[in-house]
């Protein structure tokens, strides 16, 4: 035959090097590649310095972006060294698998990577378990990778034993068809074809097939529109158990045994050793030599020509690691797998909003990585403030590239920290994401607007409000607000209402430290909160307790927000709601004890006052659950008060000491529940402070007065005053 077909495994470092070997020795006319045909035009990228491994082709359904699939190269998968040789040598490159357009046309979601292909058995496992080893890759690291020569024609006689005992898959019916349609069509035009494709198929291309058989399998199909790119890939998502069906499991060990030329051994464990230095680990030479050794012995005693992952990572658990498994882990992470990220050329083809992207990361020096890395945004700074509107903006666009942290330090307003991970798959997002605007900021505004007039809540419409002024989309603004005002209008449930307000407040408060114009806002909250007001009376009453646990949280948020809002009306219509309800009749215990704790924080009641109505619930007669909750609702949120105000500690204390011993039962889950949330270091210092009380006052007991009062005379002499039993002035 013309053609010589080489059957390689995908993403195999030892296939990679045999097949630019061989194609070195019988150079082709044309190599065939098993690949989408649609992406053709994209193989004169390979000679751009720009596309660096691992990178992926990117297809897509033109009218459904979300219809996508990848098909992923690292540097040393054998398909991408064919394509390098071939380019390099001025030869034609044609994919020659079945067009993606049939698939999209039938296909409902393929966001997956590369179309997984579904075989009744593991072809490499048939031939691992032939050879005795209960392991495919260490089979396939012994016989192929290691010895460099694997030998093209006993990997197609093996394969095609084992398709002679199983079924037909039909999807590879059908893409073998399509290839050997294209084969047929290259013999009539050359002499001399290479091929490279995975070596299942090998038995398919080298069969004799009828033309009117090949041709019935591929008649009637639709084709759909796609488009094809490349996009930057990542070393986990090329791992197997990243979902990718035909991936490896240690890409990171592959790419190094690939481009090291000597010393594989030695090198990688000086990598590791590296990565245990940068955690803090002391790792010495010493270290690597013993573990080199250790590896070469392992490999000796169980028969393999060279040490393979296996012995490496034991050794390295054993002499750098100190047996630790979450180091081994830190090595696995950090080289096994790897954390590689490819790249892709500025001027690759590419969707409007991606272009604006790239162009935004590259001005806000914000380069994407696949290694989780956090940053710390001062908004005050011109080139922070933009890093984080882009951030806001991609996540409304369902690219999270960032993730908010949660502020240790403060609440301050003008930091952010951001955590940063970059997806191979936010390329598929960003292709949907072209559908709303040729720009992050277009894109994200129409979808913030699409998204407000199609809201079916009041929170939704809120929350919008909130992400206008965090990635400052000051057109999507006036119709969120319009919308907020319409849901407003419609919605009376006074819980929804008092959701809405705090993000709004926060939108008001920290407007001006983001430069977001939020006029219009105040008068829209100042609304709500009226509404707030006047319906909260009739919401208060014959609650239950789940009911009285939601409207304390939401007085709690609403309480919070009006602290943020500069109009001190505002906020003294919320403390005059507050008030008359605090003290209204068959009120709820949780939300009533609340209703008095925001009072004592806001100024508005005295400790003696506090008291006061903390002995009403405790007085005798009271059902003990409602007392319970009413302590519930005015200590939730933290028990400082009890450590520092010793009358209330003391009042407390005494209510829990008079509780009957058949109530206490009832009494002690909520009473666990409210002393549970307190901090740690909270329920210590108020165990110590009635220790400590309960000490003074048995002492105070134990005192023999007439004993104690012996030594009066004498004290009296002394100190030249009289003095009476107590100590005192007579």
């Amino acid at each position: 035959m013309p053609e010589r077909i080489y059957g390689i495994r995908h993403h195999g470092p030892g296939s990679a090097r045999a097949v630019v070997r061989e194609l070195g020795e019988h150079p082709p006319e044309v190599l065939l590649v098993e690949g989408p045909p649609e992406a053709d035009d994209l193989v004169r990228w390979v000679a751009d310095g720009g596309l660096e491994p691992p990178v992926a082709l990117l297809g897509y359904a033109v009218d459904d972006p979300g219809k996508a699939a990848f098909w992923p190269f690292a540097v040393f998968s054998p398909e991408w060294q064919a394509i390098r040789w071939a380019v390099a040598h001025g030869v034609r490159v044609r994919f020659f698998d079945l067009p993606y357009a049939y698939r999209v046309a039938t296909e409902v979601d393929t966001t997956s990577p590369q179309p997984t292909e579904t075989r009744p058995v593991d072809p490499i496992g048939e031939l691992a378990a032939a050879a005795g080893y209960d392991d495919p890759e260490r089979w396939w690291e012994d016989v192929v990778e290691h010895r460099g020569v694997p030998v093209f024609e006993a990997i197609a006689e093996a394969m095609a034993a084992i398709r002679e005992t199983v079924p037909e898959n039909p999807d590879d019916q059908s893409r073998e068809a399509h290839m050997r349609t294209v084969l047929r069509e290259e013999r009539r035009r050359h002499e001399h074809i290479a091929v490279v494709c995975g070596a299942w198929h090998v038995p398919a291309l080298t069969r004799k097939v009828p033309v009117k058989d090949d041709t019935a399998l591929l008649k009637g199909r639709r084709k759909g529109k796609v488009a094809f790119t490349w996009v930057p890939w990542t070393y986990g998502r090329l791992a197997s158990w990243s979902g990718y069906g035909a991936g490896v499991r240690s890409p990171g060990w592959y790419h190094h045994l690939f481009t090291t030329a000597d010393e594989v051994v030695p090198r990688w464990l000086v990598d590791a050793a590296g990565v245990l230095r940068a955690e803090g680990v002391p790792t010495s030479s010493a270290h690597v030599i013993e573990a080199a050794r250790l590896a070469e012995a392992l490999a000796t005693l169980r028969g393999r020509p060279l040490a393979g992952l296996a012995e490496v990572t034991e050794a390295a658990e054993a002499v750098m690691c100190d047996g630790e498994p979450l180091r081994t882990e830190l090595i696995s992470r950090r080289l096994v797998v790897g954390e590689r990220l490819g790249t892709v050329p500025d001027e690759m083809p590419a969707v409007p909003l991606v272009r604006d992207l790239t162009a935004q990361q590259r001005s806000l020096r914000l380069k994407p990585e696949a290694g989780e890395r956090t940053v710390d945004l001062d908004l005050r700074q011109d080139n922070d403030l933009r890093r984080s509107r882009l951030l806001h903006r991609l996540r409304v666009l369902d690219v999270p590239w960032g993730e908010r942290v949660t502020a240790r330090r403060g609440t301050g307003t003008f930091r952010e920290e951001w955590r940063l991970a970059w997806q191979p798959e936010f390329a598929v997002r960003l292709v949907e994401g072209g559908m709303w605007g040729t720009t992050v900021a277009a894109a994200a505004t129409a979808r913030v607007t699409a998204r407000a007039g199609a809201a079916g809540t009041l929170a939704e419409v809120t929350e919008l409000v909130e992400t206008c002024l965090l990635a400052d989309l000051a057109e999507a603004y006036r119709p969120v607000l319009a919308a907020l005002d319409r849901r407003a209008a419609l919605d009376a449930d006074v819980h929804h209402l008092m959701a809405a307000i705090p993000a709004l407040a926060r939108t008001l408060r920290y407007g001006d430290v983001r430069k977001t114009d939020v006029a219009g806002l105040a008068t829209v909250t100042a609304g709500l909160l009226a509404r707030v007001c006047a319906a909260l009376p009739s919401a208060a009453g014959s609650l239950s307790d789940e009911a009285a646990r939601r409207l304390r949280d939401g007085m709690d948020g609403v309480h919070q927000a009006v602290g943020l809002l500069a109009d001190e009306s505002q906020r003294e219509r919320w403390l005059a709601t507050v008030e008359s309800l605090a003290v209204r009749p068959g009120l709820h215990g949780l939300p009533a004890g609340r209703l008095t704790r925001l009072l004592l924080d806001a100024g508005r009641l005295d400790g003696a006052e506090v008291r006061r109505r903390l002995r009403l619930p405790l007085t005798v007669g009271t059902p003990p659950a409602h007392a319970a909750a009413w302590v519930e609702g005015f200590l939730s949120g933290g028990g400082l008060l009890l450590v520092h105000d010793e009358a209330l500690l003391t009042l407390v204390d005494g209510w829990l000491a008079d509780i009957p011993a058949e109530a206490f039962d009832a009494v002690l889950p909520l009473l666990r529940r409210t002393f549970g949330a307190f901090e740690a270091g909270e329920r210590r210092a108020i165990g110590e402070r009635v220790a400590g009380a309960r000490s003074v006052s048995a002492d105070a007991a134990a005192v023999d007065t007439v004993r104690a009062a012996a030594p009066l005379p004498v004290l009296s002499a002394l100190l030249g005053r009289p003095l009476t039993s107590a100590g005192g002035p007579p």
